[in-house]
């Protein structure tokens, strides 16, 4: 949408904002929601990379197709483990790192203590 656009509409009273807006979700809400999307997106396209069907797939994970599908699309009733568990039964790769911040010289940290990144390595 081009700045003149989202003024205008701003201007007759509307708000411009996701789903997350509507839905008054808070920032760890919202980074969950991401985490599961991403997840799910990239256990498609691991399984596309590698030809496999999402009957297929099931077979690996001991689940059935419909399964399949509703982890693709991180349905509410899709745990993380499962999305996880899909992801490596699909040949991809999860690290998990965590960092410290940096901090100057003397001074004590004004952030979070760690931060937790997730890399999926797919074989694209």
């Amino acid at each position: 949408m081009d700045a003149a656009k989202r003024k205008m509409i701003e201007a007759a009273g509307w708000k411009i904002g996701d789903a997350a807006d509507f839905l008054e979700m808070s920032d760890q809400e919202r980074q969950l929601l991401d985490t599961r999307v991403k997840l799910a997106l990239a256990i498609r396209q691991q399984r596309e990379a590698l030809h496999l069907s999402q009957k297929q797939l099931g077979a690996l994970l001991k689940t059935s197709q419909p399964r399949v599908a509703k982890i693709e699309r991180a349905a509410s009733d899709v745990s993380m483990d499962q999305l996880i568990r899909a992801f490596t039964a699909a040949g991809g790769t999860i690290v998990v790192k965590t960092t410290k911040p940096k901090t100057k010289k003397g001074q004590p940290s004004s952030g979070p203590m760690e931060t937790l990144i997730l890399e999926m390595a797919t074989s694209q």
